[in-house]
């Protein structure tokens, strides 16, 4: 009898095994359990993007993959409990997105595999070990590259209103990235010369009370960090900030085409697409523990000039020629 060589062994067993993950798979579809921190009423462009990357990659919701949707709808406690509940079921894999959501889940104590999409901070914030081998069973994709692009919403802003001497930022004080994006902005603040003016906003029925203290503070604009609460309230914030005349940067373009005048940042829909692939190769035999979180290499200004207009804002040519995308 012919004995095969130790290298053609080993080759045909490391072939085998994502063949054996399918294999196990084999009679059932598979369970995918969702976690989101906000709504799914309106439009969740998030959602939007995680359904077309699996319909891309061939997935048929219903058919050949089923989707655990839960939703906190801004209530922050909510999360553990929506976890476990997506646990108890037995899903493959847990989509959850946000920091906040994908922490929910870890503590968990589960081993069931975890994919983000909009980490601020995933390694500050606890989620993984290190972005190239991340260990335990979270991966996925982060929202920013690192805390420096909040000086960058600053330095943009100051550029859209340059004559502007004080800003106010709002902020989730229970958001974890949100510390050191605060402390970027500091020192950014006062290398333009700004005077900032952090202001909390835990929940929705919070940002009114946010625009009158700027009002009463006499601020001449605003950064909004982004976050699952003001991201569900983006129109209801734009019309604030419209209401009061204030030029606004925020983090996602969602807020942009709401109404707000400026973002810089990613396309949290490509991010949440982009996830599809992570949940697809954990489905298929990976582990989280060895796939590389993805970071961001390339960040989009976008401007909303009807809202840039009714400010009565003339936008500098320099700025226009960095814009990457013009809302009308």
């Amino acid at each position: 009898m012919k004995v095969k060589p130790l290298w053609a062994i080993v080759a045909l067993a490391l072939l085998a095994a994502p063949l054996a993950a399918d294999a196990q798979r084999a009679g059932r579809t598979p369970r995918v359990g969702v976690l989101y921190v906000g709504t799914l009423q309106g439009v969740n462009r998030c959602d939007e993007g995680f359904r077309q990357g699996l319909a891309e990659i061939g997935y048929a919701e219903g058919k050949s993959i089923a989707l655990e949707i839960r939703a906190a709808e801004g209530k922050f406690e909510r999360l553990s409990e929506l976890a476990a509940e997506l646990i108890r079921l037995k899903v493959d894999v847990i989509f959850a997105p946000a920091t906040m959501a994908a922490q929910s889940a870890k503590q968990a104590k589960s081993t069931t595999p975890i994919v983000f999409a909009t980490a601020g901070d995933p390694i500050g914030s606890g989620l993984i070990e290190r972005l190239g081998r991340p260990g335990g069973n979270l991966t996925g994709l982060s929202l920013i590259a690192g805390p420096e692009i909040a000086g960058k919403y600053l330095e943009l802003l100051r550029e859209a209103v340059p004559r502007v001497s004080r800003m106010a930022v709002i902020r989730n004080p229970d958001s974890p990235p949100h510390t050191p994006l605060m402390k970027e902005m500091e020192v950014a603040a006062r290398a333009l010369g700004v005077e900032m003016h952090p202001l909390a906003v835990r929940k929705a029925d919070e940002f009114d009370g946010a625009f009158t203290a700027m009002v009463q503070r006499r601020v001449g604009a605003l950064v909004i960090l982004a976050d699952p609460v003001s991201l569900s309230h983006r129109v209801e914030i734009a019309e604030l900030a419209s209401k009061h005349r204030l030029p606004a940067m925020y983090g996602l373009r969602e807020h942009v085409e709401a109404g707000g005048l400026m973002s810089y940042g990613v396309d949290l829909r490509y991010n949440c697409r982009r996830a599809a692939t992570f949940v697809d190769k954990i489905l298929k035999g990976a582990k989280p523990a060895t796939l590389p979180v993805e970071q961001p290499t390339k960040y989009e200004l976008v401007i909303n000039l009807k809202t840039a207009r009714a400010l009565g804002l003339t936008l500098p040519e320099s700025l226009r020629l960095r814009v990457d995308d013009v809302i009308q």
